[in-house]
């Protein structure tokens, strides 16, 4: 779902970019008391466990089409709404500026699309209420059946939403080659079936969470003597870390080479005997602008592993690479951004 800048008119992408920035602002107003310990390790894994995964596009059958998580339903159940949006933000941020995926001038409505739904809409409006009523009874089983319901659930309200965004945002850039319906009768239905693979692999990490190291979940009620830790924060952490390093390193490149749910709807898949969709042009669709060539020049000269491989070559050791590297520069920069949280929480009460 990652937005080219061609989709955007620059003053569409400035909005979006104010939207998203506006509720960075809050989150880290609302973070500024959050001195919990657990959250610096946990953070860093689990966004780089995001990136990873996000390199991963799995078939969509039948469709011609792919799909990869977004991860904002699982940060926000183990970091909270806040901290999860901010993660979402470094993720999207290096690979917009150093894998060049997704355009710069469109990142604010990337991080509007695909990190405010899953992180706000999907904690609050279905997180939450799930894992706090009585859905399934009591127990154990009972809250593993309300965490995988609340994935489930999660996932595809929020990527619809996503979906429903990124058509509204094309329509008020007035590109005339995307009718607002017929557009929109394309993007729904194959972000619902993404959204339904992206719900079970969130409910089966959060499961194992909650099976490993249950407070770690957010909104879980801890108190049930029934639900005990059955390894350490330590242990739990690495677990998560080896698995984001096989997913980006080793599994990435088995990724399917069909287009995403976007690209689907756009251009289609008619080389692989599937529907062409839009049948738009890819070297020339959307609209140009001055804004859109001075972000790709930018983009241009950050991005050391475009398109998630080395310049120049298609060697799968670029995607190993590719997904290593970034998993450890979103941990470092998730790592940094709590210790410069608690600096200035020290600096504050220190005053």
């Amino acid at each position: 779902m990652h937005m080219a800048d061609a989709l955007l008119a620059p003053a569409v992408a400035a909005t979006m970019y104010v939207a998203s920035g506006t509720a960075a602002g809050v989150s880290i107003h609302k973070l500024k008391k959050d001195d919990d310990a657990q959250k610096l390790p946990t953070m860093a894994v689990t966004a780089a466990l995001v990136f990873a995964g996000q390199m991963i596009n799995y078939t969509i059958p039948g469709t011609g089409s792919s799909g990869h998580m977004c991860g904002g339903m699982l940060l926000s159940a183990l970091l909270g709404p806040q901290a999860g949006f901010l993660s979402m933000i470094v993720i999207l941020a290096i690979q917009c500026l150093f894998f060049a995926d997704g355009g710069l001038m469109a990142l604010g409505a990337n991080i509007w699309n695909m990190a405010f739904y899953g992180c706000f809409v999907g904690y609050y409006l279905i997180w939450r209420p799930i894992l706090h009523s009585r859905w399934f009874g009591e127990g154990k089983s009972a809250q593993r059946a309300r965490i995988i319901a609340a994935s489930l659930l999660g996932c595809i309200v929020t990527l619809q939403l996503g979906a429903f965004s990124v058509v509204v945002e094309t329509s008020l850039s007035g590109i005339t080659e995307l009718p607002f319906g017929a557009f929109l009768a394309l993007m729904q239905p194959i972000h619902l079936a993404i959204g339904l693979v992206e719900g079970l692999i969130t409910a089966a990490v959060l499961c194992f969470v909650y099976e490993a190291r249950p407070e770690l979940l957010r909104e879980v009620d801890t108190s049930d003597t029934s639900v005990t830790a059955k390894s350490s924060l330590k242990a739990t952490i690495a677990v998560l870390a080896v698995i984001a390093l096989v997913v980006g390193g080793g599994l990435s490149l088995l990724a399917s080479s069909n287009p995403d749910g976007l690209e689907w709807a756009l251009f289609g898949n008619a080389e692989e005997g599937y529907a062409a969709n839009m049948a738009l042009d890819e070297e020339d669709f959307g609209v140009s602008s001055a804004a859109a060539d001075t972000a790709g020049s930018i983009q241009e000269a950050t991005s050391f592993l475009p398109d998630y491989a080395f310049k120049g070559s298609d060697s799968a050791v670029g995607t190993s690479v590719s997904g290593i590297v970034g998993s450890a520069m979103v941990a470092g920069a998730a790592v940094l951004i709590c210790l410069a949280g608690g600096f200035f929480r020290r600096k504050k009460t220190a005053k």
